[in-house]
């Protein structure tokens, strides 16, 4: 890693710009810079997620997520620059499917809910996929990692079988979408 910060107020930042990893200067809205901190905040998410009881596998997992997206936001902060293995992709595939196989079919919509870690789970994913449509933006305009984008789609995914997961770990169940429930006139 080349620049370590040593002070947080530069002061740098005060006209609009940041700088980018490569030494660049470039606006705070750039899309570049609308990802950075989409993966940041779906990382702060995790971190919340992380300070609930939750099981140690899943525990484990989402530290590792943890490094996999600071990984990513260098990547992504370093244009031309790939740090995402196909191996961190495989992780969540295994992940996935190991915790869908413990969860019985979905026959319904689910609502975002149950236990306040299966909520804070749902959240991280609602977050997950804004940062991956940041990536696609992004990607549009400029070269991006090849691994990128299905990084972030399977750990959208994970994040909603973890959900699920955490809910019947408490011994919750999903909660359902009630699609035929009466209307009040």
């Amino acid at each position: 890693m080349g620049n370590r910060l040593t002070r947080i107020a530069t002061r740098t930042g005060d006209g609009g710009e940041t700088g980018l990893g490569d030494g660049r200067r470039v606006p705070k809205d750039a899309a570049r810079v609308q990802a950075l901190g989409d993966i940041d905040e779906l990382n702060s998410c995790i971190g919340l997620l992380l300070a609930e009881r939750i099981p140690p596998g899943p525990r484990a997992l989402l530290l590792q997520v943890q490094q996999d997206l600071f990984d990513l936001g260098g990547e992504v902060c370093i244009p031309g620059h790939s740090m995402i293995a196909q191996m961190q992709v495989q992780r969540l595939d295994e992940a996935l499917a190991g915790l869908n196989g413990k969860l019985p079919a979905l026959k319904e919509f689910i609502l975002p809910g149950g236990t306040r870690a299966a909520a804070i789970a749902h959240l991280a994913r609602t977050v997950c996929r804004r940062a991956e449509r940041s990536l696609v933006a992004l990607r549009r305009a400029e070269p991006l990692g090849e691994r990128a984008l299905p990084y972030l789609n399977r750990l959208s995914d994970l994040l909603f079988v973890l959900g699920r997961s955490l809910n019947r770990a408490a011994r919750r169940g999903d909660v359902l979408w009630r699609h035929e429930r009466k209307r009040k006139a």
